[in-house]
Formats: C-alpha cells, sequence, structure tokens
C-alpha cells in the first residue's frame, strides 16, 4: 500500500497474481486445499434490507460477479474443469453459471465420460453417473469459495424453439425432476437455482410457465427451500417480463444480449430496479468478449471495452452485479466439437482474455464503498451525457457519503453535488482497465464541479468518485476497513 497525501492507494508494481497467490497461501496454511481447510465461510444468501441488492443473512453485501460456463458438465473432463476453476477463482468470480440438460444436444450427446444425463430421454430417470459430475463440480466450487447458478434444462427441452429441442417437459415431469434436483442438492450452501434457459416463458401461442412453476415448485419441496431461484430469459428481455406480478423468483436477471454495441442496458436496469415491490435485478448474459456481433464475424467482434461498457453501466444503473461471458468457453470449444457462430478461438486461449481479467475491478470498486444502499441518480450529470456508446451512468448512497460516475469515454463532464451535504470532498478518477486509483485532491463543495478524464476518446473509459473527505480515507477499490 503505498500513500500520497497521507491517503493509501493501491500499488500495483506487484502484480496481482503474486499477490493473489501469497493471499492464497496464507488462506490456506502453506498447504494444499482441503475439504477440511475449506469449510464454506458464508452465511445464506438473502435480499438486503431495501430490496435491491443481494447480501449475506450476516449483512455482508454479495456482489454477484459471474462467468457463463453453460456447457461446462457436458463438454469437460474433471481436470479440464479444475483448470477453468481455478482461474476464475483468481480473477475473482463468484458464480459459475451452468446447465444440467445443455444446449448443444445434451440430453442426447454424451459428456465426456459417455454418460448422458437421463435415461431415455426421461426427466423422471436421471442418470446416476452423469450426475455424480455434477456433485463433483459443485463440490469444487465450494471449495474455492464459489457459487454455482444451477440451470435445470436449457429452455428448448421446455418450449421448442429456433430448431434445437427435444422438447420432454411436461408439468408433471418438470414436478419430480425438479424436486430430484431439490433433494439432491439440498446439502449444498452454494447452489443459486436459475430456472428458464434462455428462452420466454410464454410465445404468442404457447404458455410454458405452468411446466416452469412446477420444476421450481419441485426444487422447493425437494428440499432447496434455502436456495435463492431466478429464470434466465431470451436476449433483450428480462424475467420480469413473465414474473413481474408472480412471487415465484427470489430476484430477477435480463439478457440484453449480442445484437450490436451499446445496447441500452442501462434503460433495462433501471426499469426494473423501479418497480414495486422492489426485487434485485442483474444482467445474466451482457456482449460476450469475443463474440461475432449480430451472431456474423463480418460485423466485427466484441472487445473487453465492449464488455466493460456494458458491465459498469449496468451495474451503475442499479444491477446487483452482473455476469460476464466469453463466445468459446460458454461452448468449450476445442477440438473434435463443431464451433457455434463463429468462434474464433479455443476455450484454453480464452481463459485470460483482457475482458475476464477486469471484471475483478469492478467488484472491487463497488465493495469499496457502502454497497447496499446505493441508488442510480442520473441527475447528478449536469452536463457531458452522451448517447449510446458515450451514456453516462452515476449512483450516490442514501446517506449522502459518495457519488461515482461511469465515463465510457474519457471526456469532460460537470457533476452537481447536492446530493452530500459535506464542505469538502475527495475526487478520484478510477481506471476500469487495471483497477488503478489516481487521486485528484481535495475540493471546496459547490453546486456543481467540473472534471476532465485523465485520458480521452473512444477506449478510454473513466470512473469518477466524489466522496465525503471527513468520511473515506482509502482509495476508491481498496478493500474497505
Amino acid at each position: 500500500m503505498c500513500q500520497v497525501n497521507n491517503t493509501p492507494i493501491r500499488c500495483r508494481s506487484i502484480t496481482r497474481t503474486v499477490c493473489g497467490v501469497f493471499c492464497l497461501l496464507l488462506l490456506l496454511g502453506h498447504g494444499p486445499r482441503t475439504v477440511a481447510q475449506q469449510k464454506w465461510p458464508y452465511s445464506p444468501l438473502t435480499l438486503s434490507t431495501n430490496r435491491h441488492y443481494l447480501q449475506h443473512a450476516d449483512g455482508t453485501p454479495f456482489f454477484w460477479l459471474g462467468d457463463t460456463a453453460w456447457e461446462l458438465f457436458h463438454r469437460l473432463t474433471r481436470e479440464e474443469i479444475t483448470r477453468y476453476l481455478d482461474n476464475r477463482e483468481s480473477k475473482g468470480f463468484n458464480v459459475i453459471q451452468a446447465v444440467i440438460l445443455a444446449e448443444m444436444d445434451g440430453p442426447r450427446a454424451p459428456n465426456r465420460y459417455g454418460d448422458l444425463p437421463l435415461e431415455n430421454l426421461d426427466p423422471e430417470r436421471p442418470n446416476a453417473s452423469y450426475f455424480k459430475l455434477v456433485d463433483w463440480v459443485v463440490t469444487q466450487a465450494k471449495q474455492r469459495g464459489m457459487y454455482v447458478s444451477l440451470l435445470p434444462t436449457w429452455g428448448d427441452k421446455v418450449l421448442r424453439l429456433w430448431g434445437q429441442g427435444p422438447e420432454i417437459f411436461n408439468e408433471v415431469n418438470a414436478y419430480h425432476y425438479g424436486y430430484f434436483l431439490g433433494e439432491r442438492y439440498k446439502r449444498f450452501p452454494n447452489i443459486i437455482w436459475m430456472v428458464g434457459g434462455d428462452r420466454p416463458a410464454t410465445t404468442d401461442s404457447i404458455d410454458r410457465r405452468p411446466v416452469w412453476r412446477a420444476m421450481v415448485k419441485g426444487i422447493r419441496e425437494g428440499g432447496g427451500t434455502d436456495a435463492l431461484v431466478t429464470y434466465h430469459p431470451a436476449g433483450e428481455s428480462s424475467s420480469t417480463k413473465f414474473w413481474g406480478d408472480e412471487q415465484l423468483l427470489d430476484f430477477h436477471t435480463l439478457q440484453s444480449g449480442h445484437r450490436k454495441r451499446d445496447l441500452p442496458v442501462w434503460e433495462m436496469i433501471q426499469h426494473d430496479f423501479n418497480r414495486i415491490p422492489a426485487t434485485p435485478i442483474l444482467d445474466a448474459e451482457p456482449n460476450y468478449e469475443d463474440h461475432a456481433i449480430n451472431w456474423k464475424a463480418e460485423n466485427g467482434y466484441f472487445t473487453d471495452y465492449d464488455v466493460r461498457k456494458q458491465a459498469y453501466r449496468s451495474v451503475f444503473a442499479g444491477g446487483t452485479g452482473v455476469t460476464y461471458g466469453n463466445h468459446a468457453i460458454w461452448q468449450f470449444y476445442q477440438p473434435g466439437f463443431a464451433p457455434v457462430t463463429d468462434v474464433d478461438r479455443f476455450w484454453t486461449a480464452a481463459l485470460d482474455r483482457p475482458g475476464a481479467s477486469q471484471m475483478i475491478y469492478l467488484k472491487e470498486l463497488v465493495l469499496s464503498r457502502p454497497a447496499l444502499t446505493r441508488v442510480p441518480d442520473q441527475a447528478i450529470i449536469r452536463k457531458g451525457q452522451g448517447a449510446a456508446g458515450e451514456y453516462i451512468t452515476a449512483y450516490r448512497d442514501e446517506a449522502g457519503t459518495y457519488a461515482m460516475l461511469y465515463l465510457p469515454v474519457g471526456k469532460r463532464v460537470v457533476v452537481g453535488t447536492g446530493w452530500c451535504s459535506a464542505a469538502e470532498l475527495t475526487g478520484w478518477w478510477y481506471n476500469p482497465r487495471n483497477g488503478d486509483a489516481q487521486l485528484i485532491g481535495k475540493l471546496n463543495r459547490q453546486d456543481q464541479l467540473a472534471f476532465t478524464a485523465p485520458t480521452q476518446g473512444n477506449g478510454n473509459d473513466w470512473v469518477l468518485v466524489l466522496e465525503n473527505a471527513q468520511t473515506y480515507r482509502a482509495a476508491p477499490g481498496s478493500s474497505p476497513k
């Protein structure tokens, strides 16, 4: 830890990897990871007092930093899964989203050990060998302090769309399958259930909500009452579209999707954040790094910059966290498997892509200040607001002790300070690309203040942090004291 004007600032001259190894050795007592050493350290997840965010039952904030690993059970060996989980743990991910009945012909194409999940495509006849691998993965995640957001099935197994399928569920077997899952995984404290599987719950002609209701009922009656339940919808929609007036889910997710750059995810989040009664919301599938824009390589590929813009703007608009994705990793593309929609590399080459390494800086930033009393507040932005790729998002805390603005493009911005009653503010620039915090200094609070980002233009995104000078001393992104 370095200091500027007696203010602690993180020093990144020592790499995160070295620091991570050091901390890991301390945590594990300089020995190998064992189940005995890795007692689950967290109280159960629940909703914050204001119902906008997720927290642990002991009041500790929980910032959802997920990774999409849809085909994990279906396409990887144990050794490959270990490599993947170790990598994601080192990058600060705390939720792994994976599907039991996977999208890529999961019920009919066996996993790497030759096991199918179901016997004769019957949800009431699960294959014990296949589920032993699922058990093992959940255990491995638990030992790393990570949750598994477990999808019982991809959505086309309930509602056949887009030439996928097979459609194998009805209300009766969905309940029994859900009961089996709830009973089997009730002993694991690191399960979050995610039904839906990238599909709408209704279409113009078919309502499949009764099937999902039956599956969730089975999960809960099977013993899964302590685990939270959410729904993963299709692209550019929210689970509130199907379940907004129904108390089936504990929290909601949306998918801003992969159609084009700068889809207005902030509007989607704000819409759901403002619903009554309040419920946590997050983008569980934004644009994936290395995904062809609109699924066509000739349109170019989403970059780490595209990923950052959507992630920060969804969280600053009120999201309780966000999920990262990489196009090669969700499908675990490797020799022997057909590529899906212009994938450009194998999954092993995608593990350390820039966007994956940068997501931890967002989590660290949010958790370095009171995270459960965040209030989205666009009125803070007086001048400099832009549209689409330049759209700025801002939030403050309820007590008026700090505010943050995400600028997707480095430029001049004028900020209102009416949210704070302090006579003196401290200003910081926080770099989403490397997690560094640059001290602006002490400022006499006026009705509005002007700031210019340290670097300008596209690709130079910044977070402006303003806070009561008497309240905070550690730099944004540092561990709270």
